[in-house]
């Protein structure tokens, strides 16, 4: 499913299922197949450990966990559209701007995997830009770190400029547009097949993830409330009810 991290793992499991409003999910044994997880030591250790940092909370039921709001945030790191499925932007602005010389190279290297689910966008040369609330995250990131020195963030909001302009030049929107357009086309084919409900379903999340990777979780305030990635949000959840209801 494109997922190799079992906490992300299990912190996505229970979002996609339970939706926005993390309602209880039993892991059984179909939810075990689609996202690829078998309750082992392993698996079980990392449950309890989520439940320790309070990212997700044990069920009534056996086998039965759901999403905290504080566990919520971090899966949004990891998939910015899902912040402004539930939360509302703030107005604000988020811009980092960092330059690291190429003899640290692995720091850079290292900053930008650990900054690659904040939604952000090049806006230019070594100027990043984002609507998400990641300034806290970030200095608690680096603090302390080498690559502190080589950073600056700012965060405001917009005073004049086309903001249809801005947004398609840091996050390329039409492309993103033409890209769930065929995802669409692939659910499609994959509902249309001879395929068991659980085999179909599996095949609907790895597709969808792999653009859940890539679509910069934009807010309503800048795309509109018809924007094709809350569709694909929408569409999904239709398809996620007739196969697995």
């Amino acid at each position: 499913m494109g997922v190799k991290e079992r906490r992300t793992k299990i912190l996505l499991l229970l979002f996609l299922i339970a939706g926005v409003d993390f309602l209880e999910v039993m892991i059984d044994e179909q939810l075990q197949k689609i996202f690829d997880l078998t309750l082992n030591q392993k698996t079980r250790g990392t449950l309890s450990g989520l439940i320790k940092e309070g990212l997700i909370q044990k069920g009534a039921t056996e086998n039965t966990y759901k999403l905290t709001l504080k566990g919520f945030e971090e899966l949004s790191l990891k998939f910015p559209l899902f912040r402004y499925l539930k939360n509302t932007w703030d107005g604000k602005w988020r811009i980092i701007s960092y330059e690291i010389p190429e003899k640290k190279r692995e720091i850079r290297d290292r900053l930008r995997r650990e900054m690659q689910g904040w939604g952000l966008g090049p806006w230019h040369r070594s100027f990043w830009l984002t609507p998400h609330p990641i300034i806290e995250i970030l200095k608690e990131l680096v603090s302390q770190k080498e690559e502190e020195k080589y950073i600056q963030a700012f965060e405001g909001v917009p005073v004049f400029g086309d903001r249809d302009i801005l947004i398609e030049k840091v996050w390329g929107k039409s492309n993103l547009d033409k890209t769930y357009r065929e995802l669409f086309k692939k659910w499609h084919d994959i509902l249309s097949g001879q395929e068991e409900k659980t085999d179909k379903f599996r095949k609907i999340l790895s597709e969808y993830v792999t653009i859940l990777r890539l679509d910069p979780g934009l807010p309503k305030e800048l795309v509109g409330e018809s924007w094709i990635g809350f569709e694909g949000w929408n569409i999904f959840k239709e398809i996620k009810s007739i196969l697995l209801g």
